[in-house]
């Protein structure tokens, strides 16, 4: 299909709450997860929500290989995940790093839940329900936030811990989830 233009931080659309889906195995929503897999393919990431790229709907996809680019993460497995709700398992957290397509360049410590539940629906209305933590559940939660209209810039405690990848990691090519 296409390769979308994503949305970059002070666009005010990526900051509304997006609207849920209402029918699935549509034409126009096979459409958007095209698009959206072209625009993700195309700019290496590792997850794109469809307000990124200008579309108010509950719709994100994401999924990571074992990748040299991304040498500590666990592999994800490819997901269509729509009008998803996320629920930490326990109050654990855990800090790590993590860039956006919506902010090329930069990294941010973000606190995560180390452990969630998500549930939601693929593109066919089947439901989704899966328990996982670490990596996944980072990549999870930092798609959905983009759901509600949350950078993670907004979860950063500590804005030492905020900066362009040339200057936190010299000499390392790094990807934008």
């Amino acid at each position: 299909m296409a390769v979308r233009t994503v949305l970059k931080m002070g666009d005010s659309r990526l900051l509304q709450k997006a609207k849920p889906v209402e029918s699935f195995d549509t034409s126009e929503l096979h459409a958007l997860l095209q698009d959206m897999r072209d625009t993700m393919a195309a700019l290496n990431g590792a997850g794109l929500a469809a307000p990124q790229i200008g579309v108010s709907r509950q719709v994100v996809i994401f999924g990571v290989s074992r990748n040299p680019r991304y040498p500590q993460a666990e592999e994800v497995p490819y997901t269509i995940l729509i009008n998803p709700v996320v629920d930490p398992l326990d109050a654990t957290m855990e800090e790590g790093w993590e860039g956006c397509l919506s902010i090329p360049g930069m990294r941010g410590l973000v606190p995560r839940y180390v452990r969630v539940r998500y549930r939601g629906y693929d593109e066919y209305g089947r439901p989704i329900d899966r328990t996982v933590s670490g990596f996944h559940a980072r990549v999870v939660q930092h798609e959905v936030d983009h759901l509600n209209g949350i950078l993670y810039p907004m979860r950063i405690r500590d804005l030492r811990n905020f900066g362009f990848n040339e200057t936190l990691f010299p000499g390392q090519e790094l990807v934008d989830d």
